[in-house]
């Protein structure tokens, strides 16, 4: 049986649902154990990076076999903090998660799979999680069927990075038109990191939810 470990910083993350039912699904074959932070990774065959806010140096991942980070880009393009938000508000529908080594620095490991899926675009902030948490969840699926019969490649190509997304990210114009302001309201958290917007020196908190 597998020793596999899941770094996820945030307890309130929502892939926390299903990677608790993932750990589950898997436990004739894996025994899972998810974690907040860096000095609670003790060691084994798997570590996976799913959300994961620390940076994960070379001692620590020298206690695994492998660890493997969750990313959604199409690496190396995209390197950086919430990939797939950067993405979604320029526009794109086709997103590609990217199942790669844990290096230095940070998103420049090898890639070991990438798989594209589609977001449409009125796909709001809970169908657009259940799109994103099964690719990664198919992805560490196969990391745990294959990584120790497969090679894993270098990356080619010119990198590009996102930067880190902050609460001011998710501040609403009201001056705007509501089609301005669509994607960046589908996309934010509703919960850790609503959209808001100031008016008559107060904060609003605004969200959106698919009718029936």
């Amino acid at each position: 049986m597998k020793k596999v470990t899941v770094l996820c910083s945030d307890s309130r993350h929502p892939v926390n649902v299903p990677l608790d039912r993932w750990s589950k699904e898997v436990a004739p074959v894996a025994d899972v154990q998810i974690i907040r932070t860096v000095a609670e990774a003790r060691g084994g065959d798997l570590l996976f990076l799913v959300a994961c806010q620390e940076i994960v140096r070379a001692e620590a991942r020298s206690r695994y076999r492998h660890t493997l980070v969750l990313h959604a880009s199409a690496l190396p393009t995209g390197r950086g903090m919430s990939p797939h938000v950067w993405q979604l508000l320029d526009g794109q529908t086709e997103l590609t998660m990217t199942l790669l080594n844990a290096a230095d620095p940070v998103d420049s490991g090898d890639i070991w799979r990438q798989v594209s899926f589609n977001v449409p675009r009125s796909a709001t902030f809970g169908e657009i999680n259940a799109r994103l948490f099964d690719t990664q969840i198919e992805l560490m699926s196969w990391a745990l069927q294959n990584c120790d019969c497969h090679t894993p490649t270098q990356q080619q190509g010119t990198p590009s990075y996102y930067r880190r997304r902050t609460p001011a990210d998710s501040e609403i114009d009201p001056r705007r038109p509501l089609m301005d302001s669509f994607d960046l309201l589908r996309l934010a958290d509703p919960e850790r990191y609503p959209a808001y917007f100031t008016l008559h020196d107060r904060k609003f908190r605004i969200t959106i939810e698919p009718m029936p």
